[in-house]
């Protein structure tokens, strides 16, 4: 009897998933005897986020930023997920604004409007990249829903916000519309690998050959796309068959922009480096971010970021 794996997605069927839909078209997870099942946020309107379905039983796997794993590890009444593999080797976000809007530089956000996803650093994080720009690191957040918060910066009631630059970056080029994009590496903000795949450490330890089956068979769809980039985006487009993935030159333009990134120099994907961890946990500490409900300080021992990932499941 085939494993099943419950694999909560992050956001509509996109590129970043690419490499999961070439190995569902392939048959390689059913070859590998694996039940791969893909969970849309859109089936609860986004209410429940990946990790929470991970740690709530819901889902085995979840797609989501590093800083899912540190807030997770920091929640006294809730499961410690791990990272278990990146599925992009260098950050594609950033945050935006219209070059219409005169805002060309982090530091005129100060008293601006940003459009918020609610995650737990998002805000100290952005107004830390203000602030690296010589700003006060002071903006109103405005919270839309998740699915209209690219379309507020389009709409001009929002004057900022972060994106996928291979996903929304290729839209507002293909649309005539001109951002100015910030990226955090280039503001002195050492952010984690983004998106990654988190497991239940109860997973880990149970269904261990699994997961590494399905690492195998993923590592495998991701190589194919990024080496037969034509085939794997109708591939792609075919087995998500969802309404964001129609036009085929946008998809191939967004994969193409997302592809470098995908893979280590030497071919490899997934793998985590242990100095990127431990210099983003230990950023996100510096900032006085590691604290409990009473926003008291929670002491983190030195090698905490070791415990936020493992690449013990990767092939190789």
């Amino acid at each position: 009897m085939a494993q099943q794996i419950t694999l909560a997605l992050d956001w509509t069927p996109n590129t970043n998933h690419i490499g999961f839909y070439v190995a569902m078209s392939k048959g390689w997870y059913q070859d590998a005897g694996l039940d791969v099942v893909l969970l849309s946020p859109e089936d609860d309107n986004y209410q429940t986020t990946p990790a929470a379905k991970v740690a709530q039983g819901a889902a085995m796997l979840a797609i989501a930023p590093s800083e899912s794993a540190l807030s997770y590890y920091l929640h006294p009444a809730k499961p410690s997920l791990v990272a278990i593999a990146a599925i992009a080797q260098r950050d594609t976000s950033a945050i935006v604004t219209l070059a219409s809007s005169g805002i060309d530089r982090p530091a005129k956000l100060d008293g601006r409007r940003y459009a918020s996803y609610n995650a737990r650093f998002e805000r100290a994080i952005v107004a830390q990249m203000i602030r690296n720009d010589g700003g006060k690191g002071e903006f109103d957040e405005i919270f839309p829903p998740k699915l209209g918060i690219w379309e507020t910066l389009l709409q001009g009631v929002a004057d900022a916000t972060w994106v996928f630059l291979p996903w929304e970056g290729v839209q507002a080029r293909r649309a005539g519309i001109a951002l100015n994009a910030f990226r955090l590496d280039d503001y002195g903000i050492p952010y984690g690998y983004t998106p990654i795949l988190l497991a239940h450490p109860a997973a880990v330890r149970q269904h261990g050959d699994a997961l590494r089956a399905f690492l195998a068979v993923t590592a495998a769809g991701y190589r194919f796309a990024v080496e037969h980039p034509g085939e794997a985006v109708e591939l792609l487009i075919t087995a998500a068959n969802h309404p964001t993935l129609t036009e085929r030159a946008f998809v191939a333009e967004s994969f193409a922009e997302l592809a470098p990134a995908l893979l280590t120099a030497d071919g490899r994907w997934g793998v985590m480096e242990s100095k990127r961890w431990w210099a983003f946990v230990t950023w996100i500490e510096r900032q006085g971010l590691v604290v409990d409900r009473d926003g008291q300080p929670i002491p983190l021992a030195p090698e905490t970021y070791r415990e936020l990932f493992t690449n013990d499941l990767l092939a190789g």
